[in-house]
């Protein structure tokens, strides 16, 4: 079974930064396309980030560009979300994915 669970949410100030993490089990990262999503209270769920291929082509939503950086390591199965330059617009909860699997999401809240 396979199951994703992130860590690494937490309360910063703007301009910082917060590097979130997702580790699988039952699963491998090599050869999907794994994402970050999030979503804010009130707002749909979006996409933020996404990597392809086991660390191959990446994709930023354009509101983080320049801030964020996805990546993964396949030795320990574990996709990151280095955030930075926090503003309190990226607070949401903070989710990956690959399809059909979810992770339950970490809270990200960024304060001005």
């Amino acid at each position: 079974q396979v199951q994703l669970v992130e860590s690494g949410g937490g309360s910063v100030q703007a301009g910082g930064s917060l590097t979130l993490s997702c580790a699988a089990s039952g699963y491998t990262y090599r050869t999907a396309c794994m994402g970050w999503f999030r979503q804010a209270p009130g707002k749909e769920r979006e996409g933020v980030a996404r990597i392809y291929g086991g660390g191959g082509n990446t994709y930023y939503t354009d509101s983080v560009k320049g801030r964020f950086t996805v990546s993964q390591d396949n030795a320990k199965n574990t996709l990151y979300l280095q955030m930075n330059s926090l503003k309190p617009e990226d607070t949401a909860m903070y989710y990956c994915a690959t399809d059909p699997y979810w992770g339950q999401g970490t809270q990200v809240t960024v304060s001005s």
